[in-house]
């Protein structure tokens, strides 16, 4: 029988969430292609991240379903310099256990929110394009295939391409 799910609470992640976000994380990380990254980020440079993002006017958000980190989104700008000051990429994860129960919906929307507060007016998302789930996801939340870049990524003795989606967030 699966677990009986508590609507969760979305709220900003504090760095008391740095392992459950990076119990979800580090497994993307070391087991599949969906993140480029090989180092596996550890509890310190979570937490650094977390206090970080506010700092700068963005967000880094979890969904707590009775204490446990259901999921996580955060985002920061695209590429540096000031040109790219408005155009942001959000990265987002949900624990395995609650795929498919509305988490990343409920924290894309959010996240996306924060950044119409602060002026953002681009939302990106750079996804491995074997994520069929992702590309699914994103298009379901209105987002829009801008291109991808064959080979873009290294991983497993493989290449990966990558496909970047975005979402006008202006009103």
């Amino acid at each position: 029988m699966p677990p009986r799910i508590t609507r969760p609470v979305l709220r900003d992640a504090t760095p008391l969430d740095a392992a459950g976000i990076a119990s979800i994380w580090n497994p993307i990380i070391r087991d599949t292609p969906i993140s480029f990254s090989p180092t596996e980020r550890s509890h310190d440079e979570v937490a650094a991240l977390i206090l970080e993002r506010p700092s700068s006017a963005l967000a880094f958000m979890v969904a707590d379903i009775d204490g446990e980190i259901a999921g996580f989104a955060t985002y920061s700008q695209f590429r540096a310099g000031i040109g790219y000051a408005r155009c942001m990429e959000h990265t987002i994860h949900a624990a395995p256990q609650y795929r498919g129960a509305g988490i990343g919906r409920m924290l894309l929307n959010a996240i996306e929110d924060h950044a119409r507060q602060h002026h953002y007016r681009m939302m990106i998302g750079a996804i491995t394009a074997s994520n069929t789930a992702s590309v699914l996801f994103h298009q379901a939340m209105g987002y829009q295939e801008y291109g991808r870049v064959p080979f873009a990524g290294w991983k497993f003795g493989e290449f990966h391409d990558l496909v970047l989606m975005g979402k006008d967030l202006a009103p």
